[in-house]
């Protein structure tokens, strides 16, 4: 073998160890630039458990703020029943109060029995009808009171009392306030001359519920009375009380 075809072996053996060089040169930079890639990928993958760790922490967050709304919920439905109780407490105290206020006006309201101390009995004689006289009772008190149901009138010392129309009885007792009066008919005798035991009397008392006893002033000759003498019940009409 020549030289020359030595040496181009040679260069020819160079040239390819070169080339090896080169390639595995390259080979190893490759992979070095490919480990690059999974360091960044390394890198890049932190920032994906970041959305996790967001996630956990808005879960957390969530869950806070539905306990905190839960509790404002409690809270205010506590205010609300608080405000219930409040209301439910505070209404019975309020209708107790104004029933044993109304109770207390009603109670003020409500008139007592006339007495001789406060109403005043007056006896007048009529022209219509015959034989017959007129009773007022005139309330001169400052309180409204009501009348017996019918005057128990008593002719001078007479035993018995005359009876009451039945038929002039009003649906309720006759109540005076003041300065009010009530009236009464009484037919004192019959104007046929039917009657029997008739006289004469002078006076006439007039008793109250209360056990007062109101004297009440004749015409000065007196009223003639007989058996058929009978009185109506108190009423509001003057024009009623003498129709009976």
């Amino acid at each position: 073998m020549s030289a020359r075809t030595t040496r181009i072996r040679l260069f020819a053996a160079s040239t390819v160890a070169l080339a090896a060089l080169s390639l595995t040169a390259c080979q190893n930079g490759t992979d070095q630039g490919s480990s690059a890639p999974t360091a960044t990928t390394e890198v890049s993958a932190s920032p994906e458990t970041k959305p996790g760790t967001d996630k956990a922490t808005g879960e957390q967050n969530e869950n806070t703020s539905a306990n905190t709304n839960n509790t404002g919920n409690t809270k205010t439905n506590d205010s609300a029943q608080t405000n219930e109780d409040a209301t439910t407490n505070d209404n019975p105290k309020s209708n107790n109060a104004t029933t044993a206020r109304t109770g207390t006006d009603t109670a003020a309201a409500k008139p007592g029995k006339c007495s001789a101390a406060d109403v005043k009995i007056t006896a007048s004689e009529v022209s219509r009808p015959l034989n017959h006289l007129l009773l007022t009772a005139t309330n001169t008190g400052s309180t409204t009171c009501y009348l017996p149901a019918y005057p128990v009138a008593r002719f001078d010392q007479a035993q018995a009392v005359p009876p009451v129309v039945a038929a002039s009885q009003p649906q309720a007792v006759t109540t005076l306030a003041p300065g009010k009066s009530g009236y009464a008919g009484v037919l004192t005798s019959a104007a046929d001359g039917s009657g029997s035991n008739g006289y004469t009397a002078k006076t006439l008392t007039v008793p109250f519920d209360n056990g007062s006893i109101a004297t009440v002033t004749l015409p000065a000759d007196g009223v003639y009375v007989d058996s058929t003498l009978k009185v109506t019940y108190w009423l509001t009409s003057m024009g009623e009380a003498l129709s009976h």
